[in-house]
């Protein structure tokens, strides 16, 4: 260990080595979720087959719902590695090598070396941070784009004139326009707000300048209004236009169904971020012998926290990656409480104490009955104790158990208070071991659990889209939102362009839109009503659940194939 602390070069390969070592195994191990993997991943795949890289597409006509940024890196990972699951969750895995390996040298800058690996140990090693690289969702490197941003304007504003204002208000402003590029104008919410309460709190002293300000806004203006100017010079104002709708929308409404109690964050981040979420409590507690530039780096860390958490517990759409952008200034200062339990600044309180048993209890507890579902669902089945039928056939999927998975669950509690236990008695360099073996603990937990999870809840209608674009077959859904079926049916652009296909579908289109339908979000419902109703050519399938297979079985071109764990397939021939 003493190596590394003199050593940069080695501690900088260390870092890469286990960042490697726990975010690349087992991300190509099961299928992707929908909806939001399959949603990126699928506009990807759309930009390899049709070779427009320009614009982002989603069943091959413009798609609003997100900028280009990181769908643009997972079509280069489609182009190196195939399109497969791999590709599209490896730019988050690469993501998570340079996220630690960013923590380590601005915690070294900040604190020390030895602060920097340990910032970066308990990262990897908590919950939520570590499975979101294994993911191929967008916010890890939207995270990291802000992070980065935030991080410049925190060193200008400790020394607003000094002779480096120019390179941070460069940076800043290009970091936030790549974020923006990656996610959307949130990332300028964000940083504008935390701007603005750090202002409120150093009671509008000065702390930057006229030229900082025109150097950041323009950097950000060019870098990331870049993609939106090309759009329009192409002539596609509607698809600008329901890009912001739908940006406000996130705010305003329960988007897609993904609404929430309001403290639903505070919940997710103190359980999904166990133990670093109760050390975090622990940093609010006040250090008289931290250097003026820690106190200001530990105070921009905390406004960033909570103006994260504060701006997504007002958001009417409740998501648990939302609130993902807290990870970064939750980790710093539970590495920061860590350090001073180590120093005895600070002591273990037996709220602490009492919290940490319980939710790991808690956590391990769920862990371990995952592991024994195999064995508990017939008694959950037979008791009625699920009131959804979807949710009960999903449950009746045949998985193939070994039969020792449930010990995760047991070895996470067992680890937990053993290390708990010593650490109460001022062993407090377990808490780096036990964030060891909670990255081990979410590696074997992602190559075990997640494809038997996947198995119960969506593995059914996966396999039938595969098998459905082997054969060359037109593929939908109905009563349900999903992307699976394009991406797993490998569809082609060419299904869309037969002219009695688009004939039909623009009439369907014209009349919707007569209703008061917005053309652009009604193209599925269209597609779906020509595989019903219009000339086909081959054979058109579609997926439903149980509960709405019925209506749909009134439809008399309509036969069912067969049903599997809560989804019926259902068939139309072409007419003779």
């Amino acid at each position: 260990m003493k190596a590394l602390l003199n050593n940069n070069f080695a501690a900088v390969l260390f870092v890469v080595f286990l960042a490697s070592a726990v975010f690349i195994p087992f991300i190509g191990n099961c299928p992707l979720f929908d909806w939001d993997e399959i949603n990126f991943a699928e506009c990807a795949r759309e930009m390899v087959v049709t070779g427009n890289y320009s614009s982002v597409q989603m069943n091959f006509n413009p798609f609003w719902e997100k900028p280009p940024g990181f769908i643009w890196l997972q079509a280069i990972s489609m182009n190196i590695f195939g399109v497969n699951e791999f590709a599209a969750r490896f730019p988050n895995a690469l993501c998570g090598i340079i996220s630690l390996l960013i923590i380590y040298l601005i915690g070294k800058k900040t604190n020390s070396s030895a602060f920097g690996l340990a910032w970066a140990l308990i990262y990897a090693g908590t919950l939520l941070p570590h499975f979101y690289f294994k993911s191929g969702i967008i916010d890890p490197w939207f995270n990291l784009f802000i992070f980065l941003s935030f991080y410049q304007l925190l060193i200008h504003f400790n020394n607003p004139v000094g002779k480096n204002g120019f390179v941070s208000a460069l940076l800043a402003g290009f970091f936030l326009g790549i974020a923006v590029l990656t996610k959307g104008p949130a990332a300028i919410v964000i940083v504008g707000v935390f701007a603005g309460a750090y202002m409120v709190l150093k009671r509008f002293s000065k702390i930057t300048t006229v030229k900082f300000l025109i150097v950041f806004v323009l950097s950000l203006l060019i870098t990331g209004s870049s993609w939106f100017i090309v759009e329009l010079i192409k002539g596609n104002y509607a698809v600008i236009e329901a890009f912001f709708d739908y940006q406000v929308r996130l705010f305003k409404t329960e988007d897609s169904d993904h609404g929430g109690f309001l403290l639903y964050h505070f919940v997710v981040l103190l359980i999904g971020c166990f133990p670093t979420s109760l050390l975090f409590i622990m940093s609010l507690k006040r250090s008289a012998n931290d250097t003026p530039y820690q106190k200001h780096i530990k105070l921009g860390m905390m406004i960033l926290f909570f103006v994260v958490l504060i701006i997504f517990t007002l958001v009417k759409t409740k998501i648990v990656h939302y609130s993902s952008m807290c990870y970064l200034p939750m980790t710093y200062l539970a590495t920061y409480s860590v350090f001073k339990l180590f120093n005895s600044e600070f002591t273990l309180k037996p709220w602490f104490r009492i919290s940490f048993i319980a939710i790991s209890l808690l956590i391990g507890t769920v862990f371990t009955l995952v592991g024994l579902i195999d064995h508990l669902k017939p008694y959950i089945i037979n008791a009625n104790l699920i009131d959804d039928a979807f949710a009960v056939e999903n449950l009746k999927a045949n998985v193939q158990w070994s039969g020792w998975e449930w010990l995760l669950g047991i070895s996470f509690i067992l680890a937990s208070h053993i290390a708990i236990r010593f650490i109460a008695k001022g062993k407090t360099q377990l808490f780096f071991y036990l964030y060891g073996f909670y990255a081990l603990f979410i590696l074997a937990s992602v190559a075990t659990l997640a494809p038997k999870i996947e198995q119960y809840s969506q593995h059914a209608a996966i396999e039938f889209y595969k098998d459905a674009g082997k054969k060359g077959y037109y593929v939908e859904t109905t009563g349900f939102k999903s992307y699976a079926y394009l991406f797993y049916s490998n569809k082609k652009p060419w299904q869309n362009e037969n002219p009695e296909t688009i004939k039909f579908i623009k009439q369907a289109l014209n009349d919707m839109e007569a209703m008061g339908y917005n053309r652009i979000t009604s193209y599925n419902l269209a597609y779906l009503n020509w595989m019903q109703f219009g000339v086909i050519d081959r054979p058109a399938v579609i997926a439903c659940k149980s509960n709405t297979a019925e209506e749909m079985l009134k439809n008399p071109k309509l036969k069912k194939l067969y049903e599997k764990n809560g989804f019926v397939f259902l068939i139309r021939q072409p007419d003779k």
